[in-house]
């Protein structure tokens, strides 16, 4: 199985983002959990190359040192926290962390006069998350403490916003009051140069945005943001997983599929086996309950997924051949199926649904790379078989026999 990721799609969802900026605001790609499934490296690499962001967000210091092993020099902020362990490699290789602390600043200020390098900080402050971060009054007094050190750096405060994912309900706008009387109070004591960020896709997308420094973009730069109207209604999905049928079984009425026969048929039928299961993300969950596209058509996911394959049902497609590309998200002819339609399905996020791609899952980004025409041997079987909609492409080297 495979991934195609668009980076078009990343550059054009950006520029939605930056249409509702001022022009000195700065763009942070979040791109922790291998860029939500779509390939940290390749990703920052390509905004790079294009402008399109200034700064990257990570989860951990491990996301953050991959980044700068492959040579990327950009500013990257760890927005998640850091232990004792971590402190020596984020510091000699420039990585700015956020703090939540007053334990967690003294142990910085320790390592960096120990390296004699200052290190970058952003303090979170909790205006309503309950995640990380001490709440107003405490924040202000690590902020200070912060600033008054000789080896560590005020570069900037945050806050994140936890309600920004579903309509509106006013309380995006308490905290954005409280981040601004926040804000005021390091003003008033002289703490008015760092970068003051909050605002997340959703807030991005939904609020007035033309005041922040800086912007930190995740779910709106993928295409994969639960809401769809507004502004959000010009994002593009950037992520497309197909697998193939490495396996074709006529069946009779009544055969059992999978574990625990939860499915067996009602009529004579034809099963295919696809080499994708719970491991390479296809959750569990949708067992009996989704489909996937073959041929521009709904196929059904039948019995139980496995941890290396599943089933689907092809008996209402005539002449389906070994080999043939099934598509589980994205579109094939005139149908679709969306990123945030599995997550309502499971009853989760859309983030979820990419971050679960398993390391077995081949990402293939473009167009920084030609994309590769169909083999020989499928694009036969499409001139015989296929409806007259395009073929999805098929990458050379992908197709194996498991």
């Amino acid at each position: 199985m495979w991934a195609e990721i668009d980076l078009s799609a990343i550059s054009s969802n950006l520029s939605v983002v930056r249409s509702r900026l001022s022009e000195k605001a700065r763009i942070m790609l979040v791109v922790k959990a291998d860029a939500y499934g779509h390939g940290a490296v390749e990703v920052a690499r390509h905004v790079l190359a294009h402008g399109e962001a200034q700064a990257f967000g990570v989860g951990d210091s491990r996301e953050a040192l991959e980044l700068r092993e492959v040579g990327i020099d950009a500013p990257i902020l760890i927005l998640g926290a850091i232990v004792d362990g971590e402190m020596e490699a984020v510091i000699r290789n420039d990585i700015a962390v956020c703090v939540h602390s007053q334990s967690r600043v003294r142990r910085l200020e320790s390592e960096s006069r120990r390296q004699r390098k200052r290190c970058r900080v952003h303090v979170m402050v909790d205006t309503g998350m309950g995640r990380l971060g001490p709440f107003p009054d405490k924040a202000y007094e690590v902020a200070r403490t912060v600033a008054a050190s000789d080896w560590l750096v005020l570069e900037g405060v945050a806050t994140h916003f936890s309600s920004t994912q579903s309509d509106d309900d006013g309380f995006t706008r308490e905290q954005i009051r409280r981040f601004e009387a926040f804000r005021g109070r390091l003003a008033e004591a002289g703490l008015d140069r760092p970068i003051f960020h909050s605002a997340n896709s959703g807030a991005t997308l939904f609020e007035d945005a033309r005041a922040c420094d800086l912007v930190r973009v995740g779910a709106a730069a993928y295409g994969i943001f639960a809401r769809h109207n507004g502004d959000a209604a010009r994002l593009l999905p950037a992520l497309t997983l197909r697998t193939q049928v490495i396996y074709l079984k006529d069946v009779p009425a009544g055969t059992p599929i999978s574990y625990n026969r939860k499915h067996i048929t009602e009529r004579k039928t034809r099963i295919a086996t696809l080499p994708i299961g719970y491991n390479d993300g296809l959750s569990y969950g949708l067992s009996g309950i989704w489909h996937v596209l073959l041929r521009g058509q709904q196929a059904p996911i039948v019995g139980a997924i496995s941890m290396d394959y599943c089933m689907i049902d092809v008996g209402h497609i005539p002449g389906v051949r070994s080999g043939e590309i099934v598509t589980v998200i994205g579109r094939d002819g005139q149908n679709h199926v969306s990123v945030p339609e599995i997550a309502e399905a499971l009853g989760t996020v859309p983030y979820e649904i990419t971050c679960m791609l398993g390391k077995r899952v081949q990402r293939l980004h473009f167009p920084d790379r030609p994309r590769p025409a169909l083999l020989p041997a499928l694009q036969a079987s499409a001139a015989r078989d296929r409806s007259p909609a395009a073929a999805p492409e098929f990458p050379a080297g992908v197709m194996q026999q498991r």
